[in-house]
């Protein structure tokens, strides 16, 4: 992206930009928080969940010193559970290697449990406003639509990062989440109503360059009757107390296959969202 593009890009996107309670902080925990509980969950599922988690858990101390099946419970139809326990092994990491402050530091926030590539760079932009770029997959599919052509892990990453302006890390990638998100959208693109859309090689015109390009999320799986949905049912009914082993294929939705309930059942304690106590399932 040129130099005016950037301009032109800020210019549109400052006023424009959604109002996310996320965006009024720079606390890096609650930075956290959010772009854990933003992955694969959609904006307004977590913004009324985001306050009420950190008023439980303020702090990585706070969230290092509840037992996980706290952490689970307060998790609870954000879907994804398994995030929630990595967010409960990067606190207890947080406070044992780090004073209970998250570090800024590109390499150290990698090395947390939970944290890949896109998380850490959000956390160093949206929290410390360094002059990092984000990739994620509405990032993604404007650089790709943009370049017009597929791009690899690295290549995207490498356009992004040569794309943010001197000391507007936080507004710039703010700004291309939100332009990917409303009007670089997937299906049926804004380009009309795009502020680049001169530097778009693409420009609505043939074969999507986003399809396949990195980063770009494809079709979901089916939820209905899948071993996510089964899982997600066993962990919402263990909020409530411990189940029997004998009940599991009855809360996990499949009544006539108890054979598959036990082998998701397995991999839930294996995840760590699960414990078995003798003949019965609870949360950690």
């Amino acid at each position: 992206m040129s130099s005016p593009s950037s301009r032109d890009l800020l210019e549109w996107g400052r006023p424009r930009l959604r109002d996310l309670p996320w965006r009024q902080t720079r606390d890096p925990w609650s930075v956290l928080v959010a772009e854990v509980m933003l992955q694969q969950t959609r904006v307004d599922r977590v913004v009324p969940r985001w306050g009420r988690f950190l008023d439980r858990f303020p702090d990585p101390a706070a969230c290092a010193d509840a037992r996980v099946g706290d952490v689970l419970r307060e998790w609870s139809g954000l879907g994804y559970n398994r995030r929630a326990v990595n967010l409960h092994r990067c606190a207890t990491q947080v406070v044992a290697m780090h004073g209970g402050d998250l570090p800024a530091d590109l390499d150290a926030l990698l090395a947390l449990p939970g944290i890949g590539s896109y998380t850490a760079r959000a956390v160093l932009a949206f929290a410390f406003e360094e002059d990092v770029a984000v990739v994620d997959t509405n990032v993604a599919r404007v650089l790709a639509r943009r370049a017009g052509r597929r791009l690899t892990t690295g290549g995207a990453q490498a356009l992004a990062d040569a794309s943010v302006p001197d000391e507007e890390g936080w507004a710039w990638n703010q700004v291309m989440l939100d332009l990917g998100a409303l009007v670089c959208r997937a299906r049926r693109p804004r380009c009309g109503e795009c502020p680049v859309s001169g530097g778009c090689a693409w420009q609505g015109s043939g074969p999507d360059p986003a399809a396949g390009s990195a980063g770009v999320s494809g079709t979901q799986s089916r939820f209905e009757g899948s071993d996510r949905q089964g899982r997600g049912r066993l962990v919402a009914a263990m909020g409530r107390g411990p189940v029997a082993a004998r009940h599991l294929a009855a809360v996990m939705g499949w009544p006539d296959d108890p054979g598959r309930s036990e082998q998701v059942a397995a991999g839930v304690v294996a995840d760590g969202m699960a414990v078995r106590s003798g003949s019965a399932y609870r949360l950690p």
